[in-house]
């Protein structure tokens, strides 16, 4: 098989001859900094010449944002630039840049996926996350009541672009899969409510999704924390999956499985274990061995491998990650 072929068929049920061997979330720079010292080649510089070495699959992701080269940076980390109204019309010509750029960026890219040999994927900025980095991380909670007319019109304008650029896109790529950047959970569950999700976010996922489906590109959401309540909201508003079901924040993803048999999960991997020891890293492997056989899923570290595993303890999960991704494939 294929990557391109490989993907689908997992993310559709169907047969495979093994899963996908991928990093979704690529390491550290300080877990690169370490590895580089324990033998790692120094002349590797990019994450996919990393992953290469490491013989994962050829995944390449291009995140587009919607802000210009202009946008001035924040003065200090969940600070936001937005307070009113007037704020956000001063910042929109740094906003929605033209995507013209994307074409001699991704077209080698399409071109190798459209010969199977790579997988294409997006990563877009979400109906939660875009207003939250205009309006700074604590105003932004208050914003969805003192600023309701102004996240609506910030995600409206986020809709168009996103539309404009699937569409461009789609002349000379159409990405395998994508996903939306929300981070709307945390380790005790979402960060807004439910009606909070259908006011002010599902809108928009139901106009960007129907195109995407048209396109057959695979939506999923990226979102930390524990995502199980939010897993009906995304379905109802047609996202298909979710990475990267953290295991420290209470993700169980048998149960979702169960409570959910069509959604989509990448990742699930416990990190945490992977400073512990083979028998600790095959254990992990064995609590998802179940539900990487029902398809659906493709196991990965649930977030970027920590700079407390050496480079000995990844290789022993590479190792363990080529056996169980066939082991894994229910036949």
């Amino acid at each position: 098989m294929t990557h391109v072929e490989r993907f689908r068929a997992v993310m559709n049920f169907q047969p495979v001859d093994r899963l996908p061997r991928i990093e979704w979330a690529t390491w550290w720079d300080k877990t690169i900094e370490r590895w580089k010292t324990e033998g790692l080649p120094a002349d590797l510089k990019s994450t996919f010449d990393i992953s290469h070495h490491f013989g994962l699959d050829p995944y390449w992701q291009i995140w587009i944002g919607p802000r210009a080269g202009t946008f001035p940076p924040a003065p200090h980390h969940g600070a936001g630039h937005v307070a009113s109204a007037d704020d956000y019309e001063r910042l929109k010509p740094h906003l929605y840049p033209s995507t013209d750029w994307a074409a001699d960026a991704v077209r080698p890219w399409g071109e190798r996926q459209a010969r199977g040999e790579a997988v294409v994927w997006l990563t877009l900025e979400g109906f939660f996350w875009f207003p939250r980095g205009l309006f700074g991380i604590e105003p932004h909670f208050y914003a969805f009541y003192d600023h309701a007319e102004l996240m609506h019109r910030m995600n409206q304008d986020l809709t168009n672009c996103h539309l404009e650029l699937l569409r461009g896109l789609a002349k000379f790529c159409r990405p395998t899969f994508m996903t939306f950047a929300e981070d709307m959970s945390y380790n005790h569950g979402p960060m807004l409510s439910k009606s909070l999700f259908y006011e002010f976010l599902a809108p928009y996922y139901r106009q960007v999704v129907p195109v995407l489906d048209e396109l057959g590109i695979i939506p999923i959401v990226d979102t930390d924390g524990d995502v199980t309540e939010m897993v009906p909201w995304l379905l109802d508003v047609g996202v298909r999956g979710v990475l990267p079901l953290e295991r420290q924040a209470g993700v169980d993803g048998g149960k979702l499985r169960s409570a959910f048999p069509s959604f989509l999960m990448i990742g699930h991997y416990d990190k945490m274990v992977m400073t512990h020891g083979e028998e600790a890293m095959r254990q992990e492997f064995e609590r998802l061995l179940p539900t990487m056989k029902t398809g659906g899923f493709i196991p990965s570290v649930d977030h970027q491998t920590p700079p407390g595993v050496s480079l000995a303890e990844y290789r022993v999960f590479l190792r363990l990650l080529e056996e169980y991704s066939a082991r894994g494939t229910g036949s």
